[in-house]
């Protein structure tokens, strides 16, 4: 059972650790190397928004973790044949379900957010929905060196 209580804890505290390590990318949130840099400013006017997912790849590990709960959950119940197959449901089942945990986790709400720039170009920009636009708003398009480009009113 320490067992069991054991690799329950230290694969929760992995999964946190995959789950922080998401960045951010909405308009309010700038990298440390876009701290304290000249950015590039254009202005325009929202000509439509639309609600979009961005989706982060999938990194197997969802799958792993649950995997491992699940065989070491299943290998507690039952004896010798018994036990072998409940060890590999349970590791079928919790590969499944960590699957989908992960696939869920990975998915962030966002805007496309399709702008017209006062020098006539038209620009679409997806990003986090940290912010609400409207058509007609007018906004600034933050251009950082890299070639990341943000929305904000």
């Amino acid at each position: 059972m320490r067992r069991t209580i054991t690799t329950v804890a230290i694969l929760a505290s992995f999964a946190f650790f995959l789950a922080g390590c998401q960045t951010s990318q909405g308009g309010r949130t700038y990298t440390p190397g876009q701290a304290q840099t000249a950015l590039e400013v254009y202005y325009g006017t929202v000509l439509k928004v639309s609600d979009v997912t961005i989706q982060a790849p999938q990194t197997g590990g969802g799958a792993v973790a649950g995997a491992v709960v699940g065989g070491v959950v299943g290998s507690t119940v039952g004896s010798g044949r018994g036990r072998r197959l409940a060890t590999t449901a349970g590791a079928l089942g919790g590969a499944a379900m960590g699957s989908a945990v992960e696939s869920s986790a990975a998915q962030k709400a966002a805007l496309e957010i399709e702008v017209e720039m006062d020098d006539g170009r038209i620009l679409v920009v997806v990003q986090e929905k940290d912010d609400e636009f409207a058509v007609g708003d007018r906004v600034r398009l933050i251009k950082s060196p890299d070639g990341t480009h943000r929305i904000r009113q």
